[in-house]
């Protein structure tokens, strides 16, 4: 496949998970690096547009034009995602028999947990994934419920830990899955630990991660009406990442991308 028309079709993945998004765009801008150099620009661009939220799209984007050997950069990108070791500190972490609430079907917290079947998962079920989730944690060996969305404040409250997946993340907060910030706010008031899971490439510096926000801020949207969410720093308690665990006034302001001016204005 031309590697033009394998961005085409990973910009219209739509409902992937970044990390996902972002591998397959590693692999198609590789190729591209080595063809058609000067198509770096506009497609990452592109790729952005079609995936606003996705961090680990923008963390990519800025690692390749920012550096002398976009193809290296980009394979490079792609093996650190694939080998991301975030999940493997969450699963070392979490409490024994801990009752953990978790929202939608979030792909990095699911490799963890999948690990721990002393662990109860209350699965929030947003957006019709919760109870597909569920069964696949049940076969694996885990114990999970299946909580209407009516019931993510109660839930928040009973658990023992509160996993919110970051689709991108900033030094503000984090972008995540509807109904992420009335779990944390909850489990806040509640002094329940809210956990943010911050995945290899999901962690922007402020300038882009400037630009993100205020891309979902200019989508006409009301903040309710959106498919995502952004959870403040403030009510995070730790930060789970590829390195482990820290304050997320620490652990948000690390990023492993630079900050490049070129994905600040939108595709042509």
């Amino acid at each position: 496949m031309h590697p033009i028309e394998h961005l085409r079709h990973v910009a219209r993945a739509g409902g992937a998970d970044p990390g996902v998004v972002a591998r397959e765009a590693a692999h198609a801008l590789a190729e591209m690096a080595l063809v058609e150099p000067a198509g770096l620009v506009p497609a990452c661009r592109r790729l952005i547009e079609r995936h606003v939220a996705a961090g680990p799209v923008w963390w990519l984007s800025a690692r390749l034009l920012r550096s002398d050997d976009p193809a290296r950069a980009a394979r490079q990108a792609g093996r650190e995602l694939e080998e991301d070791p975030t999940a493997d500190h969450l699963a070392d972490r979490l409490p024994d028999e801990a009752t953990v609430v978790v929202i939608g079907w979030p792909e990095m917290a699911a490799l963890g947990l999948r690990s721990r079947g002393d662990v109860e998962v209350l699965v929030v079920d947003w957006s019709g994934e919760g109870e597909y989730f569920a069964r696949r944690l049940h076969d694996r060996g885990s114990y999970a419920v299946v909580v209407p969305e009516s019931g993510v404040g109660p839930a928040a409250a009973v658990a023992d830990v509160v996993l919110v997946e970051a689709l991108a993340a900033g030094p503000g907060g984090v972008v995540a899955t509807p109904g992420s910030m009335a779990a944390a706010a909850v489990a806040a008031y509640q002094q329940v630990p809210v956990w943010a899971v911050v995945g290899v490439g999901r962690l922007l510096p402020e300038e882009l991660w400037d630009a993100l926000v205020s891309r979902l801020d200019e989508s006409g949207d009301e903040p309710w009406d959106r498919a995502v969410q952004v959870v403040p720093s403030g009510m995070l308690t730790q930060v789970v990442g590829p390195t482990g665990f820290g304050e997320p006034a620490e652990m948000l302001a690390a990023p492993t991308c630079p900050a490049a001016p070129e994905l600040f204005r939108p595709a042509g």
